[in-house]
Parts: C-alpha cells; sequence; structure tokens
C-alpha cells in the first residue's frame, strides 16, 4: 500500500476476472441511470446512487471537476479515469454542498482547500472515504478517495508476486527485528503490501501496533493509532509513544521526514520489527532517500533488511480476451530471440462493456524485491555510487521491475502495451 495507500491506497490488485452481479454494471448504463436522477431527485440520493457504484465498479477516486456549464463526474478504475457524467450547473452547488457536509468540511468556505472524511457510520458501508476539495476558476472541486474494504485484506500470495519474490518476502516479514520497506510512487500498492506483511504478524503472542495518516483499514486484533497534525499529534510524537509501549511489530504508514526515518531506523536496531512505506523509484533509489534523511550508513545497512520496489499494472480483461502470435514490436519489447518469438503466444483485450472498453480488468503488482546481502552491504557503508551499487544488484540476479513486468507479459497476464507504458515510467 497515504495518499499513495490508497493510494495508494486503494485496491492494490485485481484478480483479474470480469464475473460475478457487480461488474455486470456497465458504464452507459451508469450514465443512463444517473442523467434519469438529475430531473427527479435532490442531490443526495443522486450522491448516495454514484457512491454506491463507485464502490460496485471497484472504483478507487471519484473525481467531480467544475466546467464553465456544469461539473465533469469522472471514476478512476484500474487507475484510469473514465468519464461517467456531466452534470448541469443548476445542480452543482448542491452536489458539492452534500458531499461537503458529508465529509465535514465548512460549506460556506469556498476560497481554500480542504480536506474531510465520510465514515463508514454515514455510508452505511465498512468503507471510509476521503475527501479533498478546493478552488478552481470555475468552482470548487471534489476528489473523493474510496478507501478499501476492511475485510477485502489481500493475502500476500494475491498481490504477483513472483515465487521466489513471496518466498523472500514472507521470510523477510517475519525478520525479529529490522526495517521491511514498500516503495514506489503515489498508488502502486505500498500500503496494501505494508498491511498483508503485518497480517503474517497478527498474533496473540506479539504486540502489533499501526500509526497512519489515515487508518485505512481496520483490523482486528492490531492497535492502531491515527495521527492528528491539527492537535500537534504527529508521527514523531506518536513512534515516541508507541517505543515506550512494549511492541513487537509497527507499521508506520509512511516515512516522509528525517526524524521519522532516524527514529524508525533505531527502533528496527533495537528490537522492533518497523514495516513501512516510502516514495523512492526502485529499492536502491530507498538508500538515497535514507543518505539524504541524514541516517549514517551503518544504521541504513544494519536496520534495513529489506526493500520491496513495486508499480501496478492492468490485467487483460478475461470477457473480451485473445490470443495473438509475437508480432516485432512485442519481440523487440520483450526482447526475444526468433526462436523465443515464435514458440510464445501473447494475449490482449479486445475491449467490451465489462471493462470500460479498455481491454483490462483489474490490477497487479510488479515487484523488485532486494535483501540487502554482505556484498551490497559493504559498497553502501562506503557509499558507493548508485551506478556501482546497481551493477552489483544486478550480478547478483536480483529480477527487476522490468524482468518482472516482462514474465507477466509471456504468461498472458497483461500486455506488451503496459510493459511499455511501465518501462517509461521506469525512465522517468
Amino acid at each position: 500500500m497515504s495518499t499513495d495507500a490508497t493510494s495508494e491506497s486503494a485496491a492494490a490488485t485485481g484478480s483479474g476476472s470480469a464475473g460475478g452481479p457487480e461488474l455486470e454494471i456497465r458504464q452507459k448504463a451508469l450514465q443512463e441511470e444517473l442523467r434519469e436522477l438529475v430531473d427527479v431527485v435532490g442531490p443526495g440520493p443522486l450522491v448516495d446512487l454514484l457512491l454506491e457504484r463507485a464502490f460496485q465498479l471497484h472504483a478507487t477516486d471519484v473525481h467531480l471537476d467544475p466546467m464553465e456549464n456544469g461539473l465533469r463526474v469522472r471514476l478512476r478504475v484500474d487507475g484510469m479515469l473514465h468519464d461517467v457524467l456531466e452534470l448541469p450547473a443548476r445542480v452543482t452547488a448542491q452536489v458539492i454542498s452534500r458531499l461537503k457536509i458529508l465529509g465535514g468540511m465548512d460549506i460556506t468556505e469556498r476560497r481554500l482547500a480542504q480536506d474531510g472524511h465520510i465514515s463508514q457510520a454515514v455510508l452505511k458501508h465498512h468503507r471510509d472515504i476521503r475527501v479533498g476539495g478546493g478552488p478552481t476558476i470555475h468552482g470548487e472541486r471534489i476528489v473523493l478517495r474510496l478507501m478499501p474494504d476492511d475485510a477485502s485484506l489481500t493475502n500476500l500470495e494475491e498481490l504477483g508476486f513472483e515465487s521466489a519474490q513471496l518466498a523472500l518476502v514472507k521470510k523477510m516479514a517475519d525478520i525479529p527485528y529490522g526495517v521491511l520497506l514498500a516503495v514506489g510512487p503515489v498508488g502502486s500498492g505500498k500500503s496494501t503490501t505494508m498491511y498483508s506483511c503485518l497480517s503474517l504478524r497478527n498474533r496473540p503472542t506479539e504486540s502489533v501496533v499501526t500509526i497512519e495518516d489515515p487508518v485505512e483499514r481496520r483490523i482486528t486484533g492490531v492497535n492502531q493509532i491515527q495521527v492528528d497534525p491539527r492537535i500537534d499529534f504527529t508521527f514523531v510524537k506518536a513512534l515516541r509513544g508507541v517505543l515506550r509501549q512494549d511492541p513487537d511489530v509497527m507499521m508506520i504508514g509512511e516515512i516522509r521526514d528525517p526524524e521519522t526515518a532516524h527514529i524508525g531506523v533505531r527502533a528496527g536496531l533495537t528490537g522492533v520489527t518497523v514495516l513501512s512505506t516510502l516514495h523512492a523509484s526502485d529499492s536502491l533509489a530507498a538508500v538515497d532517500v535514507f543518505h539524504e534523511f541524514g541516517v549514517p550508513p551503518t544504521f541504513i545497512v544494519d536496520a534495513i533488511k529489506c526493500v520491496v520496489a513495486q508499480r501496478l499494472i492492468r490485467v487483460i480483461c478475461k470477457s473480451c480476451r485473445e490470443e495473438y502470435a509475437v508480432d516485432q514490436v512485442a519481440r523487440e519489447a520483450l526482447n526475444l530471440t526468433e526462436q523465443e518469438a515464435a514458440a510464445a503466444t501473447l494475449a490482449r483485450g479486445k475491449g467490451c462493456d465489462a471493462c470500460f472498453q479498455t481491454g483490462y480488468f483489474g490490477r497487479t503488482g510488479v515487484f523488485e524485491v532486494l535483501r540487502l546481502f554482505p556484498e551490497l552491504r559493504s559498497a553502501v557503508l562506503k557509499q558507493n555510487s548508485k551506478d556501482e551499487l546497481r551493477k552489483i544488484v544486478n550480478d547478483s540476479g536480483l529480477m527487476t521491475l522490468d524482468q518482472a513486468g516482462r514474465a507477466k507479459v509471456l504468461r498472458g497476464e497483461t500486455t506488451v502495451e503496459e510493459l511499455l507504458r511501465l518501462q517509461t515510467a521506469f525512465a522517468i
């Protein structure tokens, strides 16, 4: 699995299946349903139906963007935004006000950015919604982040790890002390990975604590703490308090600043298993971030046991899946020999109602799992360049993000186009 988390937050992975009654809801049917309601019901029922349908479609976000003549409504499904409706200007203010009231925001304040929260109790669902709003030249904009279902905690086996990666992550999640990190950009599923690791340590024999902003999933048996900067209850203050409460396992929602990094590393060195997320492009970049935070190299190599870099990649829709022979573009993208290309069969989605005509349904993870082995530890201590560290890592046989994506294409789980999209992101 943070915005991240939800990003990030958001559900990190999907099975890729396109069955079940919930998934039979079609984009056009939703558009027609909402258009019909605009003229016959108030903003309350309209907003309630929009949220209900967004949950059913497994959307992670709802965007309500003001335009000159109304309000544009879009859902983010599998990482991509899809238009579902344009509300007329006469109902725009009412819809925005309804969402601000639900989120506990000040409806009279239209000049400043605001944050809000729609709780499970309000929705009568086992889901929370984070609300962000602010002014634009055409009026107020609202973005809703639909938090994961508490009951849908994903097992590590379902996230998309390759078999050797999965075995290593399970082993490292069970370490008696040290730091295990999930790194990647916003919305890459870092929080979901850490929650899955946390579930492995949620035992009656261990004291498990999380420090989050916000608490994304409620887990029975885990002491979950919500930080609140408005009353100066920060990650740092929560961390210091928790360390005096005899924890065995501690999950920090995100390492955002030097002080949190220093305390987290010290906790990992003094007998606590620390799980956390970090914004970094790949596993080695995480080491650079800790250098920038001023953590001494000795502490880095002694405390950090494993770094999981990750991205999310879309899965081919099973309802419109078709196979095809490897063409020249695919051969070059996958770096296949003529013999390998002749033996391989790739897959893609043609596009259907079940997948918004995209050819994809659901997402899975692409991972790079780095354990700090002795030679790498020595190079970090010597503060070798990143290029030198990368050579050491590559020579060790590490499966990179690119290689993991390639393996999924060759198994027919995703497409060459998705791999190329990810490769472009790696290069940035």
